[in-house]
């Protein structure tokens, strides 16, 4: 059975898509398909304000994007070499939050994977290592859980500085708010369909034919590319089915634009889900 995952390729340690290995013993032939990509956004603003650290109590991340918004900031403005020899120090001295993954810490028996090819979740600790930040709270596996962590430890005046996406979760800001922890957000990036999305997927249509399964990772990847799929298919898209439960979680594909309401349920499961 073919299925369509509508999400980047991300290699694990033994050099394979964990989604497309997991498939693949199931029987599954899975192809994956690009639909997002990242404009980044306000650098020159960002970059002014991690100049002056001792207006910040910290720092926030919650997305890869986050950090390599602060990786351009120094390449564009030429501030690598006074970052390695100040503001590095500077921020390390103040804490630097950062939102993980929960699941990277279960037993290998809670996996149904091999142990020499145990997927771990992307993480954020070694885009930050790569620019000299170290970080705390990547154990508590989510915006929530990362806010009552900050919550429990910040007391200063100053706000924390968190860079974001256009599209970011309230739940993090609201909940400091409420616990009168002062934050100061300031988006760096936006999510914009994927150049190649069409092409990408008319010459998947051409070779493979209609997919048996489609899954979505992301509300915008469905909004960017269901009219694409919609149109390749032609009437048999109600033969589309979401994923199986006992592989992925599923799309409410019944509920997508166009099939019934304006909203789609989506999801961003672990392979092994």
């Amino acid at each position: 059975m073919k299925v369509l995952l509508l999400k980047d390729a991300k290699e694990d340690d033994c050099g394979q898509d964990p989604y497309i290995r997991e498939l693949g013993l199931h029987g599954l032939e899975a192809t994956l398909i690009p639909v997002l990509s990242f404009e980044f956004l306000s650098l020159p603003s960002f970059s002014e304000k991690l100049s002056h650290p001792e207006g910040y109590t910290g720092l926030i991340f919650t997305s890869p994007r986050a950090v390599e918004a602060v990786e351009l900031c120094l390449e564009k403005n030429n501030k690598t070499e006074v970052w390695e020899k100040s503001l590095r120090e500077k921020w390390n001295a103040k804490s630097v939050y950062v939102v993980g993954n929960a699941t990277a810490s279960l037993d290998i028996s809670q996996q149904r994977i091999s142990p020499h090819c145990l997927h771990k979740p992307r993480k954020l600790d070694p885009l930050l290592n790569k620019i000299g930040l170290d970080a705390e709270g990547e154990n508590c596996g989510s915006a929530e859980k990362l806010a009552e962590y900050i919550c429990s430890r910040e007391s200063s005046a100053l706000p924390l500085l968190f860079p974001c996406g256009a599209l970011k979760r309230e739940i993090l800001p609201k909940m400091l708010k409420d616990k009168g922890i002062p934050m100061e957000s300031i988006t760096v990036y936006q999510t914009i369909p994927h150049p190649g999305i069409q092409v990408n997927l008319n010459s998947y249509y051409s070779k493979q034919g209609v997919p048996a399964s489609i899954t979505f990772f992301s509300p915008s990847g469905l909004a960017y590319s269901l009219k694409h799929i919609q149109e390749l298919s032609g009437d048999s898209i109600d033969q589309i089915k979401p994923g199986e439960r006992s592989l992925l979680l599923p799309l409410r594909w019944s509920q997508a634009p166009g099939r019934g309401s304006r909203e789609a349920a989506t999801i961003k499961p672990l392979p092994q889900a």
